[in-house]
């Protein structure tokens, strides 16, 4: 068992949706009926977080055609997902955070957990009750403020202030609604581009956590930028872009790897993948010249990769992809094996196969077949 630390051989008992007990030798209690898994010389982790997600769909770059559709309950269970947090991204003129927080709910109602980001890359930000401190506050699913764009040619180049207000919204919002409030930042192709956030926080008594930055990974520049950025505040990499633009992004094993060697604490390094969000590449004049998509399994193949190719200890690569997100966002029932979490858990076997997987203690995998899939799925 990987909890994620490395535990041993362990026994563990679910009920409900909850992990009742964690042990050896672990029956059923008497007068009981329950389901017992053998999973001898399979390896126990917690389910993975994927907490950069365009649930309700995303894209439009290219026009009407190219927006993207929305996630697939089979997209996470086949990445060993079982928490998603949703987010609007480019389109918030012509889509609502009233779609992500729908499709969070239906989520939900499949069996796996959904949070959601509440905003866009736009500034002045669109929200559900006119505020992103009254979102966070009053709506139980939204957890914090995004994805607002920076040093992005698609971005409203919100101002420091701008920045900071936003932030201090989130901040109290979360504070109201018992939340991490935190404001995750798209961050573009802008030479220097984590000077807003520095300007924010210099203008301010912020803090460098306060801000998630994500797509920290996209070109060489933001990666030695990140370096410095991390060893205060978070970085977020992004898993699935990589495939497609090899020649541009940092592959995110090898990112993860050279962060730490860089002196940026393991605890401040998150992946996601940016799963159903549109990856565009524009060329001189801003025209669009290619159009891909992203998918969840990005995160658990570019984990495995930080094991296997990159010599990186599985209790450590699991940590970007579960407790550490878990911690940074207040997600404190998820990304942890341990008595009183929900029974989110994935058993691979040696070639990191994922063999089964429960989610809020369902049974959504058995013997490397899906059980369940999602509304309209066949």
């Amino acid at each position: 068992m990987y909890a994620p630390e490395k535990q041993g051989k362990k026994d563990i008992l679910i009920a409900g949706n909850k992990i009742v007990a964690i042990g050896k030798n672990l029956e059923l209690p008497k007068g009981t009926e329950g389901k017992e898994i053998d999973a001898k010389g399979l390896k126990m982790i917690p389910g993975l977080i994927d907490a950069h997600v365009h649930i309700a769909g995303a894209g439009g770059e290219g026009g009407p055609a190219s927006r993207t559709p929305e996630l697939h309950l089979s997209h996470m269970l086949e990445a060993g997902v079982t928490t998603v947090v949703g987010c609007q991204g480019t389109d918030g003129m012509t889509r609502g955070i009233e779609s992500v927080l729908m499709k969070a709910k239906g989520l939900r109602q499949e069996g796996v957990s959904a949070w959601i980001y509440t905003g866009s890359y736009q500034v002045p930000t669109p929200t559900l009750l006119g505020d992103v401190g009254k979102d966070i506050a009053l709506i139980e699913e939204v957890i914090g403020a995004g994805e607002i764009a920076i040093s992005d040619h698609r971005s409203s180049f919100p101002s420091a202030h701008e920045l900071v207000r936003i932030a201090r919204h989130a901040r109290v919002g979360g504070m109201l609604g018992g939340k991490a409030g935190i404001v995750n930042i798209h961050m573009g192709d802008v030479r220097n581009p984590f000077k807003p956030l520095y300007e924010a926080v210099a203008i301010s008594d912020m803090k460098f956590t306060q801000f998630l930055p994500t797509h920290c990974n996209r070109n060489e520049y933001i990666f030695e930028d990140a370096k410095t950025w991390g060893k205060k505040g978070y970085v977020d990499i992004t898993a699935s872009s990589y495939p497609y633009f090899p020649e541009f992004e940092i592959k995110p094993s090898k990112a993860i790897v050279k962060l730490v060697k860089a002196g940026v604490p393991l605890e401040h390094i998150t992946m996601t993948s940016d799963g159903c969000g549109s990856l565009p590449d524009f060329d001189e004049n801003g025209r669009l010249k290619q159009l891909e998509m992203g998918y969840p399994k990005s995160i658990f193949d570019e984990m495995v990769d930080t094991v296997v190719s990159e010599k990186m200890a599985l209790q450590d690569a699991l940590k970007v992809v579960t407790s550490n997100v878990a911690d940074i966002l207040w997600l404190k029932e998820k990304g942890r094996i341990a008595e009183d979490k929900d029974a989110d858990v994935v058993l691979i076997d040696a070639k990191y196969e994922i063999v089964h997987m429960t989610a809020m203690g369902n049974l959504m995998v058995e013997d490397k077949k899906m059980l369940k899939k999602g509304s309209y799925e066949k």
